[in-house]
């Protein structure tokens, strides 16, 4: 699914200024394709995200029956029909098209077989396939490919950890609303990620589908409904954008046009965060404005807004003082193991870092020039370009992985006045 050849970033320290549109949320855009499968009519998303990670949802959308056209005002779905398909799903890196489409295919009558990059297939599933076939479908996996024999899902209570991931939890509610009968989910204890799971709610809410839950969000429960054609347009992307604010914040100003100041993505709280390290920050009608600051050190707890983690690593690696990061265990299960990456990533650099289970302790400095491997790691490659735009002189490997959500970040680095040559490797 990738859109570029192997490449290598070569990063000068530099002075960032300008103004930059924030790239469409991911999340919402896939949430909302999948809603717009499954919904009777057209629907029209305007500003959806073109990316690896989108564009694998998209063909498999196809794939099912649905149709999709780019017309003026955005790109059109006609849903409403989906059917299991005679070709194998490619999920490319997409862990939510993964996820979210196993737990659709086991509503749809008949065979549906999901591929993943190797990267992908290393990803936790299993879990999330042992409650539907709770449910009455048969699931299994086999090397890269998930395997779903799907039809009429059996309605009731479902028990579930408290810990599972909150895309687990987003797979099983876009289900739901097609589960005979219905179905309760109740968890032993409230989990985390809960922001991902309110933009879940949020979405299947435009598209006329009512969940009840509970206050904890340890209980869900969903009736029998239809989704209704509706016509969306998705905000701009706080984890993609956090890149942005960052630069802003160490070396120049960055203003970031197209983010909702209300709104229910988890990484909203880089605003906290950088505010919270004394960065400058500029909240404006549609846009978000950042400008070099003296920042401190923070202690910060990631379990709610863990694709920060990268982020703020390399905010704390510029930061004066000792600071911690908390709540990151999941993280280790991301594209790469970031905690792993982000301690070498940054010791490579200069920066002293201690790794424990579930924290990261980062003494900030002066980083200096290296060569980075990105793990073909989307948000490694895009968090420690701030740090090489800091230090000069450093390289990040295996830079094309950030089309994975944000295809022109290279570009937009450049035309904000950043050093950067990109090299074939």
């Amino acid at each position: 699914m990738k859109s570029w050849q192997a490449m290598r970033a070569m990063i000068e320290k530099s002075r960032v200024t300008g103004r930059i549109p924030a790239p469409a949320s991911k999340s919402y855009t896939i949430r909302a394709l999948i809603c717009a499968g499954m919904a009777g009519g057209a629907s029209c998303i305007s500003g959806a995200l073109e990316s690896d990670d989108t564009k694998a949802a998209v063909g498999i959308l196809k794939n099912l029956g649905a149709g999709l056209r780019q017309e003026k005002d955005g790109l059109v779905v006609s849903g409403g029909n989906l059917a299991p398909a005679k070709v194998e799903l490619d999920c490319g890196d997409s862990a939510a098209s993964l996820r979210f489409f196993s737990a659709v295919c086991a509503t749809l009558p008949g065979k549906s077989v999901l591929v993943s990059s190797p990267g992908l297939a290393r990803r936790p599933v299993k879990s999330l396939l042992e409650i539907i076939n709770k449910m009455g479908a048969v699931c299994l996996v086999e090397e890269n490919r998930v395997i779903i024999n799907g039809g009429c899902l059996h309605g009731g209570l479902y028990n579930l950890e408290g810990d599972i991931s909150s895309q687990f939890i987003s797979a099983l509610l876009l289900a739901a609303p097609r589960i005979c009968h219905g179905a309760a989910f109740v968890l032993d204890s409230p989990p985390r990620s809960r922001p991902y799971i309110d933009m879940t709610l949020e979405t299947l809410g435009r598209f006329g589908i009512s969940v009840n839950r509970a206050p904890d969000y340890t209980c869900f429960s969903i009736a029998p409904q239809s989704f209704q054609p509706a016509n969306i347009s998705i905000e701009g992307d706080w984890s993609s954008a956090s890149y942005l604010l960052a630069l802003g914040a160490v070396t120049g100003e960055v203003s970031v046009e197209g983010l909702n100041l209300l709104s229910l993505q988890a990484d909203k709280a880089i605003l906290m965060m950088l505010n919270k390290m004394g960065a400058a920050i500029l909240p404006d009608a549609g846009s978000v404005t950042t400008r070099v600051s003296r920042l401190n050190a923070i202690d910060a707890d990631m379990s709610q807004c863990i694709d920060l983690l990268p982020t703020m690593a390399c905010c704390l690696a510029v930061a004066e003082g000792k600071g911690c990061l908390r709540g990151i265990s999941r993280a280790r299960l991301k594209e790469s193991n970031r905690v792993e990456a982000l301690r070498r990533g940054l010791e490579s650099m200069g920066i002293k870092t201690e790794e424990d289970e579930d924290s990261l302790t980062i003494w900030g400095g002066s980083p200096e020039g290296a060569v980075i491997d990105s793990y073909n790691d989307h948000r490694i490659a895009m968090a420690f370009a701030v740090a090489g735009l800091c230090a000069g002189n450093t390289v990040i490997e295996r830079a094309e992985c950030v089309s994975k959500t944000y295809p022109r970040f290279w570009h937009d680095l450049i035309r904000l006045g950043g050093k950067v040559r990109l090299q074939d490797e």
